[in-house]
């Protein structure tokens, strides 16, 4: 199997963890190098499923063909990120295509909070941003990872430490947007134990 045909394979396989009813994107844990007819093809192919899987979402109606539309969009996304960075082979290429996985996920998750109404809502937002960060915090982690991978033990700690600090800010967001459905004593109580789980006290 040529080299092209093993990146076609590659790309054309991203797509959904599990089941369709995962709604997840799922990433790619193998790119083949990309010669440059290679990327050509790769992101042609990448735009001809989308447009098969975007005319699939007709048959849905409401909330689900927005869900569907955004995993078809997002399995785009991601497979023209891949390409690229396949073809680029660069760390910053290899960051955009972690971030395009992450946008990806987060945009099915906004759908799927459509579905909720009130607190419920307001909590599946905050965890679907809370994982965009992470998802980006994660891929700039690495990217810095790969760029100082000689001498720039110093600037790896920072991105760790910088990194692990907007991790923890969207997951206190999360926690006390939980508190939300309490009231006095006990929203009290949840909003004090979420400031000193994460050092916000």
């Amino acid at each position: 199997m040529s080299k092209l045909m093993i990146a076609l394979c590659a790309t054309a396989g991203l797509g959904l963890a599990g089941t369709v009813s995962a709604q997840m994107m799922a990433p790619n844990t193998f790119v083949a190098p990309l010669s440059k007819d290679g990327y050509a093809a790769a992101k042609s192919n990448a735009e001809a499923q989308y447009k098969v899987e975007k005319k699939s979402c007709d048959s849905l109606s409401s909330n689900a063909k927005d869900i569907c539309v955004a995993q078809a969009k997002g399995k785009e996304s991601v497979a023209k990120a891949d390409a690229r960075a396949a073809y680029e082979s660069t760390p910053k290429a290899r960051e955009s295509a972690r971030v395009a996985l992450a946008e990806a996920n987060y945009d099915i998750s906004m759908q799927m909070c459509d579905d909720k109404a009130g607190n419920p809502k307001d909590v599946c937002v905050k965890e679907a941003k809370s994982a965009l960060v992470k998802g980006k915090a994660d891929a700039k982690v690495d990217r810095v990872a790969a760029d100082t991978r000689q001498d720039g033990a110093a600037k790896r700690a920072d991105a760790r430490e910088e990194a692990s600090a907007d991790k923890r800010d969207a997951e206190f967001k999360v926690a006390i947007e939980k508190c939300d459905t309490l009231s006095g004593a006990a929203k009290d109580g949840c909003v004090s134990g979420a400031k000193v789980r994460f050092g916000k006290s």
